[in-house]
């Protein structure tokens, strides 16, 4: 990739911020990080990252709602977004279908599949 790509990982567990933010670090990806989905809305807005990682289970505004504000701004309508959750995949398919996200990774997952994931994604950018 020839410029830095943003990431804005919208997760509650700080583990888990920590984790994809160190790791996507070494892929030389700039990360950004919100610990909720309201946050995470403003922080797309302010920063209009080249992809979103965004969590489902999270406290104050869960990941679905996140996405549907997310969408409703004009900056970040178009972005790609890539589910991260423990439920189903088949469940979250069927919650999403209408949303346009560029995939799904079931935790727990292995980082150099989320990693290859996400460079797949921003290839088609």
């Amino acid at each position: 990739m020839d410029t830095q790509k943003k990431i804005l990982v919208i997760d509650d567990e700080e583990d888990m911020q920590k984790l994809l933010k160190m790791r996507l670090e070494q892929e030389n990806f700039t990360v950004v990080v919100a610990g909720d989905g309201d946050m995470g809305v403003k922080t797309a807005e302010q920063e209009i990252p080249d992809l979103i990682l965004l969590d489902i289970m999270m406290p104050k505004m869960d990941g679905f709602t996140c996405l549907k504000e997310i969408r409703k701004l004009p900056n970040t309508k178009n972005l790609p977004i890539l589910i991260l959750s423990g439920k189903e995949e088949e469940k979250v398919r069927d919650l999403f279908a209408f949303q346009k996200i560029s995939g799904y990774i079931e935790k727990p997952f292995e980082l150099d599949d989320l990693v290859a994931k996400i460079k797949e994604i921003l290839k088609q950018l």
